[in-house]
């Protein structure tokens, strides 16, 4: 996570997270997550199921939907009492699931359950929210920039988790190079100052930012839109609690579903009020402008998603990603990336 909190809020993003995640979880007891014997959810005095939902960030609007279900009592109709509990600088999702501080945990992108399984924590993705992981590349307006692969010889502004994640797929797609590389600090400043600049952001966030602060209308290339396949906004579910608790999971989900898709074509006032709430940094204008870009570029409902429904997960999906990562030397080949996932939990499945 970024350790600079003095910025905008928009900067301090799961950018940071790229493959990170995981590495958190070595010497931490994953018995937890593994352990014998039952491990059901606590019930409330109503009969509920009491489950807490950690999210990868502080409250925002890539986190809609899931305050959409809670707003709207989508949850509390399956018999369920959910608790979200957002993310943030000092806040790891797999320590957080692996003390069994949480249930359920959010994850940012496909890297993360598959450095789970590099891991060998016991930990799947049971769905993804966002058929595109939000990741962009921005440039200055020229007229000579059309595509990515224009984007070859400028200066990248990247931050370590991105290196060391989408980066060799990025290198490898388009014979960029490591000495392009600049560090990104998570300031817009030495973008706007270098017109030759190319900068990472995440699509509902830093476009916004510097349309405002540098007055000028950035290209914007969603690399799910170039072929990078990873899966965002996934629920993280360990083995254990899936296994005793599928109803639950199952219902969770279907709620979430139906969250995000009120939250997407409905009114969000509702969940938007929680979401100013959780994190006070945010504003109407920033969490719509977000819900916008989400729309526009069909991350939610696009996709399989608009073929077998929202939070959908496909095997030629997460194989496809694996590969393309593992060719560039991220993952050994070996890895059983199978493990990553499940999709018995989604609705009308299992």
């Amino acid at each position: 996570m970024s350790t600079d909190q003095n910025r905008s809020p928009l900067l301090n993003r799961r950018l940071v997270l790229g493959g990170a995640g995981a590495a958190a979880l070595t010497g931490l007891g994953l018995a937890t997550l593994s352990g014998c014997g039952n491990q059901s959810a606590p019930v409330d005095d109503q009969g509920r199921v009491r489950l807490r939902f950690a999210t990868d960030w502080l409250a925002q609007a890539e986190h809609g939907g899931f305050y959409q279900a809670l707003a709207s009592g989508a949850y509390e109709r399956r018999g369920l009492n959910v608790q979200i509990i957002q993310g943030g600088p000092s806040v790891n999702v797999p320590q957080l699931l692996a003390s069994g501080a949480v249930e359920l945990g959010m994850g940012s992108n496909s890297f993360i359950p598959l450095n789970l399984v590099q891991e060998r924590a016991p930990v799947k993705a049971v769905a993804a929210f966002f058929q595109k992981d939000p990741q962009v590349l921005i440039a200055h307006p020229d007229p000579a920039v059309r595509t990515i692969a224009d984007l070859a010889g400028r200066p990248f502004l990247l931050s370590d988790a991105a290196r060391t994640a989408w980066w060799p797929w990025l290198k490898a797609k388009y014979g960029f190079t490591d000495d392009q590389v600049r560090k990104y600090t998570f300031n817009p400043a030495p973008f706007l100052a270098d017109r030759r600049a190319v900068q990472q952001g995440y699509l509902t966030s830093e476009p916004y930012t510097i349309r405002r602060e540098g007055r000028i209308d950035p290209k914007v290339f969603l690399l799910a839109d170039d072929g990078y396949d990873s899966y965002a906004a996934l629920v993280l579910a360990p083995n254990s609690f899936a296994r005793d608790n599928a109803a639950a999971l199952r219902s969770f989900i279907a709620a979430s579903a139906e969250g995000w898709r009120d939250y997407m074509n409905g009114d969000p006032a509702a969940a938007n009020a929680l979401i100013k709430r959780d994190n006070p940094d945010m504003t109407d204008e920033i969490l719509l402008q977000a819900r916008d870009a989400l729309n526009a570029n069909g991350v939610v409902e696009g996709g399989d998603a608009a073929l077998y429904g929202l939070g959908t997960m496909t095997v030629e999906r997460w194989q496809a990603f694996f590969e393309a990562v593992a060719a560039t030397g991220v993952y050994p080949t070996s890895l059983n990336w199978r493990d990553a996932f499940t999709d018995v939990y989604l609705p009308g499945r299992g």
